[in-house]
């Protein structure tokens, strides 16, 4: 890890990007690109400081996706105590939905579920997973298929909440927004959202700012440690950013874009550039995305706010249409921008 171990106090602190190595000519025409498209904030943290900035960065929005990677954080210190085994599978966890579960898939362990391969096809509480590539049920065995179905996402925050006895939002503001130390943090505005007549597992929607997102990136960033404490396990962080689903295992709609996956992390594998090695990428619908790259202690964060109102219609299922977006594509694209702007 390069520059000093910095950590945000009550706020971020702030660094000149040329003394932290950019050229402002090229940030320039980095806000420039954004400006072409959706993006409403986007934050450049170098060594623990604010390097750069663009929009509001204290606007509070849905993060779609974006929340897995941060249950994967949540999980960590419960696997590490002994109360989530891994290795427990639907079955011994008595897991049932409203269609039923076969056999087969209740042999499905939470480490599958936290890889995205848990082989249960049922229909999903929520919409974002890729459910025109579902396959048919009982296709493929729990372990050996990568589809990227909403159903494990929302079932293991069901899991994490039976093993832990604590409900998914309070333990991001307890073992997250507390011990980081959150700026805009709002526990009521943190909602379970879904459609309970499809699935008994509804998904737990988060509403953070980017500049609070900022500092979840940096705690993965820095292998868990928050100061002088250990918030999530280093081997936990470890586990989780390691690819345990290769980019040539990659199915449907994820196929072919040069991506790893970990414990619910993105794991950009387009390059064997040094910068590159050990990236991670939080990525959720219209461009929420946490992107670290520890070989050079840099984050990045991009938001494209979306309303409550539209996050809560589209998680009624209320068809609103969509909206332009940002791909995770483009944000590993923004991303070697950055790289290609350090002087």
């Amino acid at each position: 890890m390069t520059g000093a171990a910095t950590f945000p106090g009550a706020a971020w602190a702030e660094v000149d990007p040329a003394a932290a190595g950019f050229d402002p000519a090229a940030l320039a025409r980095l806000g420039e690109t954004l400006g072409g498209l959706t993006t409403t904030s986007f934050m450049v943290v170098s060594g623990g400081r604010i390097a750069w900035r663009y929009g509001d960065v204290a606007e509070v929005s849905y993060l779609a996706s974006t929340r897995k990677s941060i249950l994967s954080l949540l999980y960590g210190p419960h696997v590490a105590a002994g109360r989530i085994d891994l290795s427990r599978t639907l079955e011994q966890l008595g897991i049932e939905d409203v269609q039923g579960l076969t056999p087969q898939e209740r042999q499905a362990t939470i480490r599958d579920i936290l890889t995205s391969r848990s082989g249960v096809y049922a229909p999903a509480g929520s919409p974002g997973g890729d459910d025109a590539g579902t396959p048919a049920r009982g296709a493929h065995p729990p372990g050996r298929y990568f589809h990227y179905n909403n159903w494990d996402f929302n079932v293991a925050g069901a899991i994490f909440e039976q093993l832990t006895g604590i409900a998914v939002h309070d333990a991001l503001r307890d073992q997250l927004a507390i011990p980081l130390g959150f700026e805009d943090f709002d526990r009521s505005r943190q909602r379970m959202l879904g459609y309970p007549d499809r699935s008994r597992f509804l998904a737990y929607h988060m509403f953070l700012s980017g500049r609070d997102m900022a500092r979840v990136g940096l705690l993965a960033l820095r292998g868990g440690r928050w100061g002088d404490r250990q918030v999530v396990p280093e081997a936990w962080i470890r586990e989780s950013l390691a690819p345990h689903v290769r980019p040539e295992a990659m199915a449907g709609r994820f196929a072919g874009r040069g991506m790893g996956y970990g414990y619910y992390w993105w794991l950009p594998m387009h390059t064997e550039a040094p910068e590159w090695q050990g990236a991670f990428l939080a990525s959720g619908h219209y461009g929420q995305f946490i992107l670290g790259l520890p070989a050079l202690d840099l984050l990045m964060v991009h938001r494209r706010a979306i309303s409550d109102e539209r996050a809560l219609k589209r998680n009624a299922g209320i068809d609103l249409g969509d909206l332009p977006a940002v791909s995770a594509g483009e944000m590993v694209a923004l991303g070697q921008a950055v790289l290609d702007a350090r002087g």
